[in-house]
């Protein structure tokens, strides 16, 4: 897809506000869907990072590498591969995503010192996605994967089907899913009725790497008490989906 949009990505300006209407996808009622290059598939990844969407912050870092490497001349594959890994999971969620997966000890099962090494030197070992590749929007705002629900809005659904069913058809069958939430999780296992994948390489139970889960996080890798922890916390919830976790990893194929 980016082969056509490379004149629209060329004459963007930077920083974007929004989305611009040149690489609107599709639109349903309040829901859009755009464009920005998160195609590239990592067909050897061992393991599998698979967020809800890209949010309008990653669609503007992998939009900006595009050009950039567009007006250099690079080919395409070059560019679709440089935009995607400059920009998946890039901010702050990086740090907490980097932390929960070393604590479950994800970098011993991958030969890693470090997990951070899944996004500088061993990007060879990961595939980074999302349960929707491209861009959503509700109401303008980016898409949190509660309202509407993906798997219950036809538009939503069928792009899942059409796009990650596409990554996951590429895959190994024992590379390991890490999905980053509860609703992604529900993707993945909608994937194994599919046919696509085996429950047994979802390491589902990891609370969403958000800064807005700084508290849950904190639980989860043990530094927060349980007697600290507010109301809108359930730590036997996260301690059980914790053990359900490491028990899948040990014995994941």
């Amino acid at each position: 897809m980016l082969s056509q949009l490379i004149l629209p990505i060329k004459a963007l300006q930077f920083p974007l506000k929004v989305m611009p209407n040149s690489l609107l996808l599709h639109k349903d009622k309040s829901i859009e869907m755009y464009y920005a290059p998160f195609d590239h598939v990592n067909t050897d990844a061992k393991i599998v990072i698979c967020g809800i969407t890209p949010g309008l912050q990653q669609a503007e870092i992998a939009l900006q590498e595009a050009q950039q490497q567009l007006n250099t001349n690079k080919p395409l594959p070059i560019i679709s591969q440089s935009a995607k890994e400059t920009a998946s999971f890039a901010g702050p969620m990086r740090k907490n995503l980097i932390r929960m997966l070393n604590h479950i000890g994800l970098q011993h099962r991958l030969g890693l010192n470090d997990c951070e090494e899944l996004f500088t030197t061993r990007k060879d070992l990961v595939h980074y996605t999302s349960a929707l590749r491209y861009p959503v929007f509700v109401n303008g705002k980016n898409y949190s994967g509660r309202t509407p629900k993906m798997l219950g809005t036809p538009l939503l659904r069928e792009a899942i089907e059409k796009y990650l069913g596409e990554e996951l058809h590429q895959l190994s069958s024992d590379t390991l899913y890490v999905p980053l939430g509860d609703s992604v999780a529900d993707v993945l296992f909608f994937m194994v009725e599919l046919g696509y994948i085996k429950r047994n390489q979802i390491l589902a139970g990891m609370p969403h790497p958000s800064g807005a889960n700084a508290e849950r996080i904190a639980f989860f890798l043990g530094e927060k008490a349980r007697e600290s922890l507010s109301d809108k916390t359930n730590p036997e919830i996260i301690l059980s989906k914790k053990q359900q976790l490491l028990s899948v990893l040990g014995c994941a194929v």
